[in-house]
């Protein structure tokens, strides 16, 4: 097939990646430039683990292309996959506005020259429940006109891919959720995931949409349980360790031992905006959330923790060495990063930091990355140090914010581990 893929963000360019690899012919579109000519010379545009090996030899055989043309890419398209972003607007709610504009561009696009067979349009990026009906199909009504039905076929299909685990996670999904106008199969879809071996839902639109706002606000809660009983258990002098050992030995009734370890703040692109979004939701409707309205607040007071508990272990003044920037090993993803804020707070607080993140390269940040990390550590360039500086370094105190610390040998120093509540 030819696919359209709209958004060269983590989502969207791991897609084309995986889907070129099968063979199929993918065109990326973007508005940022610099995505467009990496992709185009064979560069990822950002960190992810296999990520520049699968692509290889699909830019090299010409199956995977980018462009800023929506005609050019949608030209004999079987399918345009959406995957552009939805940041938390001022009041928490999902900010559609690239969606609104993506999806009339396609409409407008595809009227110019109505398509013989019908385009599948599908969706990953998360939006609130009835967008679908409600915003989608009323731009492609004002698009197309009344026929729309005849020339698009639209879909609902969240991903469910974990930064630093991308490639296997779209082969391997823990599920496959399939939303359509009226419930029922969409063949096209079926043939792309035909490699795919995973449990599949068929549902109509909403239930689709809802699920990833669920997933997300489950896994929140999952970490801010965990690091409320963490904490409890380090100022007791209990092991949070042992705890969790017996906590998750129940895989009964506490179901799995994924996000419940105690450590770091969750932070990343999905968790923060979801629940801030998910709460407008419910507070839309009329309905009661209070323990998904304490996420954010439980977060943010679990990073003021951290910030103490380090503080404990350094005077100020001291040298300090964070390993890890980035909310997991494995990316150069900084979007509310934890470990950000807690650089900064120590910074403000007078202590002289530095920051070791292997796969940290500001020059290669893009979008919403690079405009994040500038705007809440802009003197981040003075603080990035490499592996023989961090581990010739004269450090008071190295903080081990995430798996990076693996990569140094730390063991002349005293270090203090915040992903991993011992």
């Amino acid at each position: 097939m030819k696919i359209a893929i709209f958004g060269m963000g983590y989502v969207g360019f791991t897609a084309a990646c995986c889907i070129a690899s099968e063979g199929h012919e993918v065109i990326g579109v973007d508005v940022n430039d610099s995505k467009i000519a990496d992709v185009n010379n064979g560069i990822a545009p950002f960190e992810e683990p296999g990520l520049q090996e699968l692509m290889t030899p699909s830019t090299q055989a010409r199956r995977l292309l980018a462009t800023k043309s929506v005609p050019d890419a949608l030209a004999n398209a079987d399918m345009a996959i959406v995957c552009v972003g939805t940041p938390s607007g001022v009041d928490g709610a999902h900010d559609m506005r690239y969606i609104a504009d993506v999806s009339r561009q396609i409409g407008t696009a595809l009227a110019r020259e109505k398509p013989l067979a019908p385009v599948t349009v599908v969706y990953r990026s998360t939006m609130r429940p009835g967008t679908m009906r409600k915003l989608i199909i009323p731009i492609f009504v004002a698009t197309l006109g009344a026929d729309w039905a005849a020339h698009v076929t639209l879909v609902y299909n969240p991903e469910f891919l974990r930064e630093a685990q991308a490639i296997s996670d779209y082969f391997d999904p823990p599920k496959v959720v399939i939303g359509t106008i009226d419930g029922k199969p969409n063949e096209v879809l079926q043939a792309l995931n035909v490699n795919i071996n995973a449990e599949v839902f068929v549902t109509p639109f909403e239930e689709a949409e809802l699920t990833k706002f669920v997933d997300n606000s489950w896994h929140a809660v999952k970490v801010a349980f965990a690091n409320e009983f963490g904490r409890v258990c380090q100022k007791m002098g209990i092991s949070a360790r042992q705890v969790h050992k017996i906590f998750v030995a129940d895989t009964k009734l506490n179901i799995s031992p994924y996000y419940t370890r105690p450590g770091g703040a969750f932070g990343g692109a999905c968790l923060p905006k979801d629940v801030r979004a998910f709460q407008y939701i419910a507070n839309d409707i009329g309905a009661n959330t209070h323990l998904v309205d304490s996420l954010l607040r439980s977060n943010e007071a679990h990073k003021n923790h951290q910030f103490d508990h380090i503080t404990r272990h350094a005077e100020a003044g001291s040298k300090i060495l964070m390993a890890g920037l980035a909310f997991k090993a494995g990316t150069d993803d900084l979007r509310e990063s934890p470990n950000i804020d807690l650089v900064r707070k120590l910074l403000e607080a007078g202590y002289d930091v530095r920051v070791f993140d292997p796969c940290l390269s500001p020059d290669k940040l893009r979008g919403h990355n690079l405009g994040y990390l500038y705007s809440t550590l802009p003197q981040i360039d003075a603080l990035l140090i490499d592996a023989p500086a961090a581990e010739a370094g004269d450090w008071d105190l190295v903080v081990v914010s995430n798996a990076t610390g693996q990569a140094l040998n730390l063991s002349k120093f005293k270090t203090l581990e915040t992903h991993c509540i011992a």
